[in-house]
């Protein structure tokens, strides 16, 4: 990885650091590697930059294959999906797979000109519904049927902190309190300023291989990849989703079950051949504070509603039953949109490794990452040792 931060560089800076460390750590040349798939950069709220052949000609071009993907907040599970059919295929042996940003302060906003067949730019346009107004729909929600409180809000943020507080990749690396979350600024009722993730500059790679490769390379027993899931959602969609802003009805159709965010996971646990109960630690998509409540449940931690009494109790802490962003996730790096889902994969393999340093969880075997990206792209991916 390249650290977090607003360093105000290219993304390919950041790109390029990340690769070369992964092939550092995987103990490969450049040369090597018959495949890149770059996660395409937003500029704007869309791609900007074919990211495969990007990064191919920084690090020096050497003949390899390039894909360039774009998915939103999931580019970098499909990235590595690419690459992992590729080599399945037989296509490549090794492949490098890539993702960087440099965010722009603020929220992330479409580009300018009118495209009025585009759900993204309607729901600016129209409601002037920005993310953080999303995110604040969606904790009232979580408030009317669940109960969830402020203060069970702010745990989140306070968990996480301490666990970004311990990693050296991580932007924000101190320590908050339920009481600074509450003073902190009002930003969309009922979320305040530390509620809500940042946008950030900062890249990750990683470099998959058949096992064979790896043996042959000295990994006996390396990461593996065991699943990744990429589903769409399933008619009826009857709870509000970014960007659309409007449901479909459930008068003629029951809505199906289960939702999307859960069949995100079920589809990688059915891959995996492994359910919740084999988890070591989860990376979920905390835009917010009561988006990682919601996480939990969606992927089978907890029975649905009871999200923040599995954190009250302090089972995804660090040293809990199941802990949950041990990175210090999105409150702790900030959104840099087509490296997050492949940063969240780094985490699981130093965790698996047992090379994650003071935030190591303990005896870690398994792990999931999920992750949501506009347009109905679905990001989860299973890893294990």
């Amino acid at each position: 990885m390249h650290r977090w931060g607003k360093w105000g560089r290219s993304f390919v800076e950041y790109g390029t650091a990340a690769a070369r460390a992964a092939l550092a750590d995987a103990g490969i040349d450049w040369q090597d590697v018959r495949s890149v798939v770059g996660a395409d950069t937003v500029r704007g709220g869309y791609p900007g930059h074919v990211a495969g052949a990007t990064f191919a000609r920084a690090l020096g071009w050497q003949g390899a294959r390039v894909t360039s993907v774009y998915a939103a907040c999931a580019s970098g599970a499909q990235a590595i999906d690419s690459a992992r059919a590729q080599i399945l295929a037989g296509m490549a042996e090794v492949v490098l797979v890539v993702g960087a940003d440099s965010a722009p302060k603020g929220f992330f906003a479409p580009a300018g000109g009118d495209r009025p067949d585009d759900p993204d730019w309607l729901r600016f346009r129209l409601l002037g519904a920005t993310n953080p107004a999303y995110f604040a729909l969606y904790a009232r929600r979580r408030m009317a049927l669940h109960g969830d409180t402020l203060d069970d809000f702010a745990r989140v943020k306070v968990k996480n902190a301490a666990a970004g507080a311990l990693n050296p990749y991580a932007r924000y690396r101190t320590a908050v309190s339920a009481g600074q979350v509450a003073s902190s600024a009002v930003v969309a009722d009922p979320l305040r300023l530390l509620d809500i993730c940042a946008t950030s500059d900062g890249g990750a790679a990683l470099v998959l291989s058949s096992m064979e490769y790896a043996r042959r390379h000295g990994a006996g027993d390396p990461v593996r990849i065991r699943a990744v899931s990429t589903v769409t959602p399933t008619y009826p969609r009857t709870v509000l989703d970014l960007p659309d802003i409007a449901t479909d009805s459930a008068a003629a159709v029951e809505p199906p079950a289960p939702g999307f965010r859960e069949s995100i996971a079920r589809a990688a646990y059915e891959e995996a051949a492994l359910g919740p109960e084999d988890l070591s630690l989860a990376e979920v998509y905390d835009l917010s504070t009561a988006l990682e409540l919601e996480w939990y449940e969606d992927l089978g931690l907890c029975g649905t509603g009871d999200g923040a009494a599995l954190l009250r109790e302090g089972a995804t802490a660090l040293g809990g039953r199941i802990p949950v962003n041990a990175s210090g996730g999105l409150a702790s790096f900030g959104e840099a949109v087509p490296a997050q889902a492949i940063a969240q994969v780094c985490e699981l393999t130093w965790q698996l490794r047992g090379t994650a340093g003071e935030r190591q969880v303990a005896g870690a075997r398994a792990g999931i990452t999920t992750n949501q990206g506009l347009f109905g792209h679905g990001s989860a991916v299973v890893a294990v040792r």
